[in-house]
């Protein structure tokens, strides 16, 4: 598990002075008026790795206030599919990338359905009040009203980031199928594709933790 903490060189300059901390489920815990921001990767919708991190955030997080964000998965490569045989905008697959997404949060809310889904930052803010787990399906005009650039380099690694900055959330975690080289920081992460292009900048300035771990040690 590779741990960035708020403030830190890697956040402001991308490079590799990072915080490394133990894997162990110790280190997840967190006070309870945070709020905590948790991704969890389309390519997760593979195999039981979703079901489990969903039951894991359930057990682990009960009474906190977690938003969860989806990846776009297998719905999202049918868009980039889509777009390379009818090569239609970066703006058109960015809005269909981002029901991709929308779907995805279907997908978790059938799976936990006392978990809610919320649309809007505002959404989000009111539940989390209320200590509550909720499933984040973007909103496609408060996005684009908030200047997020269409872009296949901005993917939901970084929209997460975007939402735990406008909450703002005390904590950030991308959960990936991929193994984490706790030994490289932000920008050799993006450069080997575990994280998007964008999100290093979007993290330049966080006030927020983040935390990128591999899902059998989350699930561990």
């Amino acid at each position: 598990m590779l741990i960035i903490d708020s403030g830190s060189s890697d956040t402001r300059n991308r490079k590799q002075n990072t915080v490394i901390k133990n894997t162990s489920t110790q280190t997840l815990t967190h006070t309870n008026n945070a709020i905590i921001a948790i991704k969890l990767g389309g390519s997760l919708v593979y195999s039981d790795n979703l079901r489990c991190c969903l039951d894991s955030i359930e057990q682990r997080y009960r009474g906190r206030a977690v938003v969860i964000v989806p990846g776009g998965g297998v719905f999202a490569d049918q868009v980039r599919l889509a777009q390379q045989h009818w090569q239609f905008d970066e703006g058109t697959a960015h809005a269909m990338a981002l029901l991709a997404m929308q779907q995805m949060a279907l997908l978790f809310n059938g799976l936990k359905r006392h978990f809610v889904i919320v649309g809007s930052v505002a959404q989000v803010r009111l539940q989390s009040a209320l200590n509550q787990t909720v499933i984040w399906s973007p909103d496609i005009v408060e996005l684009e009203q908030a200047g997020i650039r269409p872009s296949w380099d901005i993917t939901s690694d970084s929209l997460a980031a975007w939402l735990a900055g406008v909450l703002p959330a005390d904590e950030l975690v991308l959960v990936k199928s991929a193994k984490i080289d706790a030994a490289l920081g932000l920008a050799e992460l993006a450069g080997q594709g575990i994280i998007d292009d964008a999100f290093c900048d979007i993290v330049a300035n966080a006030s927020f933790q983040i935390k990128i771990i591999n899902v059998h040690d989350f699930n561990g």
